[in-house]
C-alpha cells in the first residue's frame, strides 16, 4: 500500500516503509487505525448508492449487494479495492477479539487474528473489486471463526 503523505515523515524516522508504520502503530495504534479506516473513495461511492458504512459485519454484506458500477472506471478501481480492503480490515479489527493491525516490511497492512493467522485484507479487497469474489463477508465470517 502506498501512502504518499507518509513520505517525509518516515524519512525523519530512518526507517523502512514497514519499520516506520509498525513504530507509528505502536506509539498510536488508535490513531493509525483511524487513518485506515477513513476509507473515502468507497465510502463516497457506497454513499451514493444508499449505502451508508457504519462499521459494522453487516455493512460488509450491504457491500457484497452493491452493484460493481466501480468497475466502469478502471482508473478508479484499484483505489475502491484498496479501499475495500482497508474497510473490511476496520470491521474485523473493531468487532473480531484479538484481531489488531500490523504491517509487513514492505508497508502492507494486513490483519493478525488472536490465532496468529494474517489476512491480507488488502488482497481480499481488490479481489473484490475487480471479481465480487470472494464476498467482503465471507472473509469477515472466515476471521471472525479463527
Amino acid at each position: 500500500m502506498n501512502l504518499p503523505f507518509l513520505d517525509n515523515w518516515r524519512k525523519r524516522q530512518g526507517g523502512t516503509q514497514g519499520g516506520a508504520l509498525a513504530a507509528a502503530v505502536e506509539a498510536d495504534p488508535d490513531g493509525v487505525a483511524e487513518m485506515l479506516a477513513e476509507c473515502e473513495l468507497l465510502r463516497v461511492r457506497a454513499g451514493q448508492q444508499g449505502l451508508e458504512l457504519d462499521d459494522t459485519p453487516a455493512s460488509l454484506a450491504a457491500l457484497d449487494q452493491l452493484p460493481p458500477r466501480w468497475r466502469e472506471d478502471p482508473e478508479e478501481l484499484p483505489w475502491l479495492g484498496n479501499d475495500a480492503g482497508l474497510y473490511l480490515g476496520t470491521v474485523t479489527v473493531r468487532t473480531v477479539a484479538g484481531a489488531a493491525w500490523e504491517f509487513r516490511p514492505n508497508g502492507q497492512p494486513v490483519v493478525r487474528l488472536s490465532s496468529g493467522r494474517e489476512i491480507d485484507v488488502v488482497a481480499a479487497g481488490l479481489d473484490w473489486a475487480v471479481t465480487g469474489s470472494p464476498e467482503l463477508s465471507q472473509v469477515y465470517a472466515e476471521s471472525a471463526e479463527s
